[in-house]
This record gives structure tokens, C-alpha cells and sequence, in this order.
């Protein structure tokens, strides 16, 4: 049996006796998990931890029923017997089913996109994220572009008004219609992260970043901050800037906004709120301290999309999936963790509580182009990267699709899809279009094993990138599904 990694809300040892049988001793804390429920009482107790153990390895042929094969992976083992462990106690009730749908708005989707403010589906989502801040060369959170964000007219304003733009749209005229609406800015992004391990690097520089986000909040009427630090330590642009500390100095950052948010808070007998877009590959979240930046941030959004694309030619993958398919010819640590169920039990390990991890999902594909039919181009090599919906000519072919070309692509009766029963997410496969053109997205189906995922583990809720690529609003309306006990 393979060694049993730590787990967030419990404390468990095990001793393997001479005669091979298990002497287990666990002291749990109940979590809002109810997928352990084995027998379907209500509960989860020795009662289901016995069944664990008495079915464990491999599952009978359908149509026996295998109850205790919690995870679906044909065989009950470990993972199955942590999900128990984990869960320990009164199934939560229907109410605490994930609340939060934190939808990012980009700014630069006013221009090409032609998507306004007033296009925003309010009534469907809790939190908008825009994106992006930029941070300035004197350590300061900037604006991004002016004129979308202050200085743009819309219908109603004026130009006496204090500002204008998509921050008043936002922030006073869509908020005022959307009460329960939240807004918070999001700073740095991929492009704009090249100064984060600067101004996290002194207490000055730290200080001086987080009065200024104050102050911009309270400028621009919005009710927090969202940290986009991509990366700590290593992984982003080539031109950012990188330290060892980062990993601790992101942290320390974190304390120092929300230490400045509180104040400001009481000052303003308002809430604001605090928090990040989380890396979801294992070898990033390692450049982390999620318990501290758990403890300083009101939730995290975990970003489980991105794990492949066609930077890479070597093979075709799922950008998003769910789970592990044991089929990935990559490399074995990367086949078997850089998924969604890795990356949340990653932090959940790390002692971040269910509730404040908030599941990111795409609404938006990756594809490769020069693919061959083998294996209807799933795990194949690629030549080309093909045309995304809004390339243009200083982005040339990024292979990026929004959903709403995806749905498109699915109608024109040129594509195939096709489903992964281990990841659970599907595929586009053309053999004609871009010479053999493989799509890797998430649709009505996928989006729904992720509600049921993040309803069974008592995640917080979901995050999205972004919403102009769901102009049919099919994902979103999936994901408000999950505010429905």
C-alpha cells in the first residue's frame, strides 16, 4: 500500500504490523465533505470506514455496484479511505452548498469584444474580479488603461462627475441596480506581475503597496483586492523579476493588506475583501505557504486551467481536467497531479479549510493544430498552433478559443467530440480543419462534474476566466446551478 500523504483535517497514523494487517488510529476533524457517506445514512463513521476497508482493491464488473469506490476509479484503495477520514461526522446540509460565482471582467473587453459593463450577467454571479491594475515603477498599485477604466462616457454620465468609465459603470451604476453584487480589483496578471517580488521583498515596500490599494478602493468605490502574483519564485515572464523569497515575502504581503484592509474597514464600517489567484500545478503551489495566505485572504481561487497548451508540441492534453487519466504518456509526476482534484487536495494538505478554496474554471478552450487522427488526436504530437478567436497581429495564433466560437465549431458539423471517461472533460477533433485540429475546452458536461466535485468536498463556490467567452451564458448558467441545494 502506498504512503498516506497528509491530510487537512486530520491527524492519522498508521503501523503496518508484522502480519501485514493495518492498526489505524485517527483523530478527525469533521469537514464539510460529504462524498465519504458511503452508506448513504448522513453521516460518515466507522460504519463507512469499515466499508472502505472490507471493499478495498479492485471493483467487480458492472452491473455489481461498487459503493466504496469514492473517487471512480474502478478500484477502492487510499484515496477513497482519506475522502472518509477527511469528512468525519453530520453530512452538511443542502445549504452549504458553494455560494460564491466570481466572474473576471477584462478590461480590454470594451474594445475588439464590443463587451460592456451593462452586458454583465449580474443577476448570475456574486463578485466581479477586474482585471487588470497594473503596479507602478514607485511601488504603487496603477491603473491599467485610463481611458476604459475612468475616462470612457457612457450613457448617463457627465463630465464633471468624479470619474467615469468602467469603474463607475461597475462599481456605482451596476452595483446600485445588484446590490448582493461585489467588486474587487485584480492586480498583475501574467503581464503585469513583473514587479510583485519587489514590492513584497521590505516592510517599506509592503507598507507602501498596501495604503496605496486602500486608497484606490476607496477612490474607485470597489470592495476589495484580488492579488494575481504569477509567479512567486519562478514560472511567469522571462522579464519579471524573481526571488527565493517570494514564497515568504508573498505571505507577508498578504498580512499587510489585510492588516490595512481591517483598519480601513473600521474606519469605513464597511468589509473589504482580500483575495488571490492561486497557481494550480504542484511545482508552483510548492512556492507557496497556502495556510498563511489562507489566514490573511478571505478565500483563494484556485486556477485549475492552463495545465497544457500549445506551447507545448509533444502531445495534446486537457488543458482542465478534472481528474488523472492514467492513458497521459507525460511525464508521471505531471500526469498524475496537474488536475483539479490534485490541486485542491494540494491545499487542502496544506491546511487551507474546503470553504475558502473556490474552484477556477475556464470558459474558454486550448488547441493544436497538425494533429493526427490517432487516438481521435488525444495525446498526440502537434505542428501548428492554430487561430483563437481574437488573435490579432501582436498576439499572431495563440490557439485560445472562447466557449461561444467552441459552441460554433460544435455546429458546424466539422468537429467530433469526443469524451475522457477518466478526466471527465470532453474534446474537439477536426481531421480536416488546420490540418487535424484538436480543441480542448470544458461544456455543459465537464462544467457539471466540477459542480458536483466542489458540492462534495464543501468547496466555497467557483471563479471563472472570463466572462465575455460565454456569450450564450450555457457554463454560467451551469455554475449558477450550484447555488441551487
Amino acid at each position: 500500500m502506498p504512503t498516506i500523504p497528509e491530510y487537512p483535517t486530520m491527524t492519522i497514523s498508521f503501523r503496518f504490523l508484522a502480519a501485514g494487517s493495518l492498526a489505524l488510529a485517527a483523530s478527525v476533524h469533521a469537514s464539510q465533505a460529504c462524498s465519504g457517506d458511503v452508506d448513504g445514512d448522513q453521516r460518515i463513521n466507522v460504519n463507512d470506514l469499515l466499508e472502505v476497508i472490507g471493499s478495498w482493491g479492485a471493483c467487480p464488473p458492472p452491473p455489481a455496484e461498487c459503493p466504496a469506490d469514492i473517487d471512480g476509479t474502478g478500484a477502492v484503495g487510499v484515496d477513497d479511505l482519506l475522502v472518509v477520514l477527511s469528512g468525519w461526522g453530520d453530512c452538511p446540509d443542502a445549504d452549504d452548498a458553494p455560494q460564491r460565482i466570481v466572474a473576471y471582467y477584462i478590461e480590454w473587453g470594451i474594445y475588439g469584444r464590443d463587451y460592456q459593463p451593462m452586458d454583465i450577467p449580474a443577476d448570475k454571479i456574486t463578485h466581479i474580479n477586474y482585471a487588470f491594475a497594473n503596479i507602478g515603477t514607485d511601488g504603487r498599485i496603477a491603473l491599467g488603461d485610463p481611458y476604459a477604466a475612468i475616462d470612457k462616457y457612457y450613457p448617463g454620465d457627465s463630465w464633471d462627475q468624479p470619474y467615469r468609465g468602467t469603474y463607475n459603470q461597475i462599481n456605482n451604476v451596476l452595483r446600485g441596480q445588484y446590490p448582493h453584487l461585489k467588486t474587487l480589483i485584480s492586480v498583475g496578471g501574467w503581464t503585469w506581475s513583473g514587479r510583485f517580488s519587489d514590492i513584497a521583498l521590505t516592510s517599506a515596500s509592503r507598507e507602501t503597496f498596501a495604503e496605496s490599494c486602500v486608497d484606490f478602493i476607496r477612490t474607485y468605490n470597489f470592495d476589495g483586492v484580488d492579488i494575481d502574483w504569477e509567479y512567486p519564485v519562478c514560472c511567469g515572464l522571462a522579464s519579471n523579476t524573481y526571488r527565493p523569497e517570494d514564497k515568504q515575502n508573498y505571505t507577508l504581503l498578504l498580512q499587510e493588506l489585510r492588516r490595512q484592509l481591517d483598519i480601513a474597514a473600521a474606519e469605513d464600517d464597511r468589509a473589504y475583501l482580500l483575495t488571490i489567484a492561486a497557481p494550480a500545478g504542484y511545482d508552483k503551489i510548492a512556492n507557496l505557504e497556502p495556510d498563511g495566505i489562507a489566514e490573511a485572504c478571505d478565500w483563494i481561487n484556485v486556477m485549475t486551467y492552463d495545465y497544457h497548451g500549445a506551447w507545448d508540441m509533444t502531445a495534446t492534453n486537457h488543458h482542465s481536467k478534472l481528474f488523472p487519466n492514467p492513458d497521459d504518456p507525460g511525464a508521471e509526476e505531471v500526469a498524475e497531479r496537474y488536475n483539479a482534484r490534485s490541486a485542491i487536495q494540494t491545499f487542502m494538505g496544506a491546511g487551507v479549510p474546503a470553504s475558502e478554496l473556490v474552484l477556477g474554471v475556464p470558459f474558454y478552450g486550448r488547441a493544436w493544430g497538425g494533429v493526427a487522427a490517432d487516438n481521435d488526436g488525444l495525446f498526440q504530437p502537434g505542428s501548428i498552433v492554430p487561430p483563437g478567436t481574437w488573435d490579432d497581429w501582436s498576439s499572431g495564433s495563440t490557439g485560445v478559443n472562447d466557449w461561444f466560437e467552441i459552441e460554433t465549431f460544435i455546429a458546424s458539423g466539422e468537429y467530433t467530440r469526443h469524451w475522457d471517461e477518466h478526466s471527465k472533460v470532453p474534446w474537439l477533433y477536426s481531421p480536416t480543419r488546420h490540418g487535424g485540429h484538436f480543441v480542448s475546452y470544458d461544456d455543459e458536461e465537464s462544467m457539471q462534474y466540477k459542480v458536483d466535485f466542489a458540492r462534495e468536498l464543501g468547496l466555497g463556490g467557483f471563479m471563472f476566466w472570463e466572462i465575455t467567452a460565454d456569450r450564450n451564458e450555457t457554463l454560467l448558467d451551469i455554475l449558477q446551478s450550484a447555488r441551487t441545494p
